[in-house]
């Protein structure tokens, strides 16, 4: 199992940064999700299921991701999601955005990627740890990148 927790302080208002996880601009932090249609529920409530498209290279990944948790305070916002991706790997992550001040918010980013069957639980004992630290590194930059500039742009 792969587990992470990464925080940062991103300057810009809480508000510009949570819209970014709202359905309607999942693809600017998530360029490779190609399709995110609500299926159940509503987008802002535990429950809420999603059917999501990933593509990776020519190959596309169709899987269905749950909102085990959602809170849209204002001053503080989580959301929880799990989805298993390629029959292989059981992904859970939470996105959790604390208001530090007016221009200022605190972003958490953990989750677990855990193999569901044996070729997912042998790909992640051999998977490169540090390839897995990047792309969370990467996922949480642009975010930062795209949250600022929702900034500029209200």
């Amino acid at each position: 199992m792969i587990e992470w927790q990464e925080e940062r302080v991103i300057e810009t208002n809480i508000e510009n940064v949570w819209e970014l996880f709202l359905d309607e601009n999942i693809k600017r932090i998530m360029p490779k999700v190609e399709e995110h249609t609500l299926i159940e529920k509503n987008e802002e409530q535990p429950g809420a299921k999603h059917q999501q498209t990933y593509r990776e290279g020519k190959r596309l990944e169709t899987y269905i991701v749950d909102t085990l948790a959602y809170e849209n305070k204002d001053d503080e916002k989580y959301k929880k999601v799990s989805f298993i991706i390629g029959k292989a790997f059981e992904i859970t992550v939470s996105y959790h955005l604390i208001k530090l001040d007016e221009s200022r918010t605190k972003f958490i980013y953990e989750g677990t990627n855990k193999g569901v069957n044996f070729i997912g639980r042998a790909m992640l004992k051999f998977a490169n740890k540090k390839g897995s630290r990047d792309v969370v590194e990467q996922f949480m930059d642009r975010v930062e990148q795209e949250a600022v500039q929702q900034g500029i742009k209200t």
